[in-house]
């Protein structure tokens, strides 16, 4: 299932909006840089996970973004079974930080991955088609 750009933004926009609404916001924060062209959108929350146990996208290019809504490092790397695809790998050190790339995927099953040591809960399905 494809997103339209425009409900793509609006998924932005109100992760954005909830972000705000959480409060402690500050020039760092990501309510401040996360672009209105990103196709999927994986923040980290506490507890260690993610803030869903599955994503969808369009195959193709795709900007990812990670915000981080915890208060320690995560490293997310897309996975196909226990393989990293390509080279996109997105850093987020603190709480309100932020970061993003791009990678092409083809239809299929991935996974969503952070590479730190311990995290290993934080291991998402992403399926593109």
């Amino acid at each position: 299932m494809s997103i339209p750009k425009q409900s793509r933004f609006s998924i932005v926009a109100l992760s954005l909006a909830a972000l705000v609404s959480c409060g402690g916001s500050s020039q760092s924060d990501t309510t401040n840089t996360i672009a209105p062209d990103v196709d999927l959108l994986v923040s980290a929350v506490p507890a260690i996970r993610w803030d869903a146990t599955s994503y969808q996208a369009p195959a193709g290019e795709l900007k990812i973004a990670m915000s981080n809504m915890d208060s320690v490092k995560h490293v997310l790397v897309i996975l196909e079974g226990d393989t990293v695809v390509g080279d996109l790998e997105l850093v987020v050190n603190k709480k309100g930080d932020y970061d993003d790339g791009v990678i092409t995927l083809l239809p299929g099953e991935y996974r969503i991955y952070c590479s730190i040591p311990g995290h290993g809960g934080m291991d998402s399905t992403l399926t593109v088609s």
